[in-house]
């Protein structure tokens, strides 16, 4: 029987990013340079298989601090943690390294410097997802107001309009935010903005690359998890822009087969935490069952690399 045609096209750059790149490499070296266990607080980054993946190299995932033990290595996730957490691992005298995205790091110490400027600070994130929770944490309780909608910006009670300075989550959906920002400084005009954007290069560029084929194809497969922020930005941005049907897939035994029944082109992309082996069984699922002409849609090329901490990179 021969197999229907469908067109693929690829976004280009799609999956791991730099600062996952990282996080991955450092509890991978921690657990050469220290053996098994190394403890990670809270999933190294947003994706099941690359969390199976180093548990099965002996990583131990937990929520808390309080779940590890003094005398063996923790490794705090890409997202960011709360000022008071590697504070609380100093006084217990952990052994602890930081795997936070540079990037995010960045904007921590953006807030930072705002808050010693005695300026407030609003957050445009997301409640509860961790990245915005070690943001908010790195200043007192009340010094950063979040916000997740426009709507949430009307409502903001601030402590002085002219002394305010804004952040961002580094994961955002690149056009919502910038109708978040429009609303306040329509509302705060002194409000600050940042130096430079605050939603990371590779959010951007895997958002750009499926606004490219989103209004040419019948159907979008984001391959990524369902907590992960970047992934769950890229269905939606694919829906605004023209694709009638964006799923979410974790691997090719998330493909709903029926709901892409008698389509002619599919775009395939992949968020920041997503491996490209899980790519590939997607792709490969899809040869299964139609005949693939294969077109790689390429919008932007990334070569940023983030150092790993010293404290890896010199012998135990």
């Amino acid at each position: 029987m021969t197999k229907p045609p469908l067109t693929l096209y690829l976004a280009a750059p799609r999956g791991f990013c730099a600062g996952v790149d990282r996080a991955i490499k450092i509890v991978e070296m921690a657990l050469q340079k220290w053996g098994a266990p190394v403890y990670v607080r809270h999933e190294i980054v947003h994706n099941k298989f690359v969390v199976d993946a180093l548990r099965d190299q002996g990583a131990v995932f937990v929520e808390e601090l309080d779940d590890c033990p003094n005398d063996r290595p923790v490794i705090f996730s890409a997202h960011g943690v709360p000022k008071a957490i590697p504070a609380e691992a100093a006084r217990r005298e952990m052994i602890y390294v930081d795997a936070t995205c540079p990037l995010v790091s960045k904007v921590h110490i953006e807030a930072e410097r705002h808050h010693a400027n005695g300026l407030q600070i609003v957050m445009i994130g997301h409640a509860g997802h961790p990245e915005t929770v070690g943001t908010m944490g790195q200043l007192p309780d009340g010094e950063v107001l979040l916000v997740e909608t426009e709507a949430d910006v009307a409502r903001l009670e601030v402590r002085d309009a002219t002394r305010l300075a804004f952040v961002t989550q580094t994961t955002l959906s690149v056009d919502d935010t910038r109708g978040i920002v429009a609303a306040l400084n329509a509302r705060f005009p002194a409000i600050v903005g940042p130096h430079k954007e605050d939603i990371c290069y590779a959010t951007t560029n895997r958002q750009e690359a499926v606004k490219a084929m989103a209004d040419k194809i019948d159907a979008m497969l984001v391959v990524g998890a369902p907590n992960s922020s970047n992934s769950r930005r890229l269905v939606e941005v694919a829906s605004k822009n023209g694709c009638d049907y964006a799923q979410l897939v974790q691997r090719a035994t998330d493909i709903d087969w029926r709901a892409i029944e008698g389509i002619r082109t599919i775009g395939i992309t992949a968020g920041a935490s997503a491996p490209e082996v899980l790519v590939n069984e997607v792709v490969d699922a899809l040869r299964d069952r139609f005949e693939v002409n294969l077109q790689v849609v390429e919008t932007a090329q990334e070569n940023v690399e983030f150092k790993v901490p010293r404290v890896l990179r010199v012998p135990a």
